[in-house]
């Protein structure tokens, strides 16, 4: 029997992975068909033939990056340096969308960046990047490119990371991939072949590599994040503006709706809160709430 070797998981699809080990790609089953595996993970496996094997188990994770409703979650990719939210100013940007990515990457304890795709489409463009300016006040950086023109702006900011692309349909994330991996395309036709799963591929995260230290994980356009894991109690937490603010509130259990003596509230009505934070924050709690009650 061949000796067990670590590897990393570069795609999935169903019970079906693609682990690279060293400068070789295996396919590859869990045993006995365990789920629970996601794009990222480092995991050990062993070889039943000269391109298959088998995970053994998988190695700990430096953090998760997943979505959540009800009890279904959906794995993203785990092992990351970093976050790159995809949006644009066309199709009609959903900024609670943006604002829920947001919280799960402060949940799972992963740096943030916001990227302005179709950088070229003039006033539409440049209306929606000034609607994203305080977003780079709560330590967000903001990062505008034209996938299909100039992503150079992006790039310094990927180097030396592992980082996962997010973001809603249709915003751009595959030109993004195209762009700054010219290989990816005929990389996807590769994937589909080794998982027998043709256009529904892409209902998983895929990592490609860059150059010898940087990589990129592209998942699905979503329109939908669920949150049902973060605790209705800890979600203001997740809110840089909010944390100063903490145990300010005349009640500790506020919830910083309408309470009295709410800190939180009270900042946001002199506008050092900006709406579409608060916004984001009330709705994701009623949701929290309903769940969990």
């Amino acid at each position: 029997m061949s000796e067990r070797l670590h590897g990393t998981i570069t795609a999935s699809h169903g019970f079906q992975y693609l682990v690279r080990s060293g400068d070789k790609t295996w396919q590859c089953v869990s045993r006995g068909k365990q789920k629970g595996y996601a794009c990222g993970d480092e995991v050990i496996i062993q070889p039943s033939s000269a391109s298959q094997a088998v995970i053994e188990r998988m190695l700990d994770r430096r953090n998760l990056l997943y979505r959540s409703v009800a009890h279904r979650s959906k794995l993203i990719a785990a092992n990351v340096d970093q976050m790159i939210i995809v949006t644009a100013p066309e199709p009609t940007p959903y900024e609670l969308l943006l604002n829920r990515c947001l919280v799960a990457a402060e949940s799972a304890g992963i740096p943030a960046i916001i990227c302005v795709n179709k950088a070229d489409l003039g006033l539409g463009a440049q209306a929606w990047m000034d609607r994203l300016a305080g977003y780079a006040s709560l330590g967000y950086r903001l990062v505008k490119i034209s996938a299909h023109h100039d992503v150079s702006s992006l790039q310094p900011w990927l180097a030396g990371k592992t980082n996962v692309l997010v973001g809603q349909s249709g915003m751009g994330k595959s030109s993004l991939v195209n762009a700054l991996v010219p290989e990816a395309a005929s990389a996807t036709g590769e994937i589909s072949q080794a998982l027998d799963s043709g256009k529904h591929t892409t209902t998983g995260a895929r990592m490609y590599q860059i150059n010898a230290d940087t990589r990129i994980i592209d998942s699905p356009g979503m329109q939908v994040f669920g949150l049902n894991h973060v605790a209705a109690d800890q979600l203001d937490n997740l809110f840089p503006e909010f944390r100063p603010l903490i145990g300010e509130c005349r009640f500790s259990n506020c919830r910083h709706r309408h309470e009295p003596g709410c800190a939180i509230q009270t900042a946001f009505a002199s506008g050092h809160i900006m709406a579409q934070r608060m916004e984001a924050y009330l709705d994701i709690l009623q949701e929290l709430e309903r769940f969990s009650s």
